[in-house]
């Protein structure tokens, strides 16, 4: 019998690249339909409380009252994600959290942005294969919309990520970055 910290999700966020013929491999699909089964009712309710209450059961951490979020909205495990105080999430974002999705307080999250945790192998022969690496999203900082975090990405405090960009490297604190890949297009005062 596996202990906790040796089940596929601790060594998914301990950096093992885990093989599509591992045999815990299905219990990544059974944690994703279990939190589909919640967003189900999220993404159904006009009720900020009712919505509130959801993305705490499915994150498995109270989502505060000062913090906000506009379905629909699409996470693939949740229990890796941590939202701070006076966070906004506007609609239709994606997040793939089994790498680890945090936003400091006072993020703003614009409509259609991905954050994406997850990724395969470049060797066709592993391609199947699942890596991770978290992303996190410090105070103040600003995801423009339809915008694309990587895995491994840390978006520093104050920082704005421009609308459309895809940011495969970490931003400065106090910088805006935008493009394809994202670079830094000005330093803020």
């Amino acid at each position: 019998m596996l202990k906790q910290e040796d089940d596929i999700f601790s060594r998914l966020r301990n950096g093992e690249t885990i093989r599509f013929d591992d045999p815990e491999y299905p219990s990544l699909r059974e944690a994703s339909f279990a939190t589909r089964a919640l967003l189900l009712q999220l993404n159904r309710s006009a009720d900020p409380d009712e919505i509130r209450e959801l993305l705490s059961r499915i994150t498995g951490k109270e989502f505060d009252r000062c913090s906000a979020i506009f379905p629909p909205f699409h996470i693939n495990f949740g229990k890796h994600t941590t939202i701070g105080k006076n966070v906004f999430i506007n609609f239709d974002c994606v997040f793939l959290d089994f790498g680890g999705i945090t936003l400091d307080d006072g993020v703003f999250i614009a409509p259609k942005v991905s954050l994406l945790t997850e990724g395969h192998p470049v060797s066709s022969c592993d391609r199947h294969s699942l890596t991770v690496a978290p992303i996190h999203i410090k105070r103040n900082a600003w995801i423009g919309a339809n915008a694309t975090i990587l895995q491994g990405v840390t978006i520093g405090e104050n920082a704005i990520v421009a609308a459309g960009a895809v940011v495969t490297k970490d931003v400065l604190d106090n910088t805006i970055v935008g493009g394809i890949p994202a670079k830094t297009i000005r330093t803020l005062s």
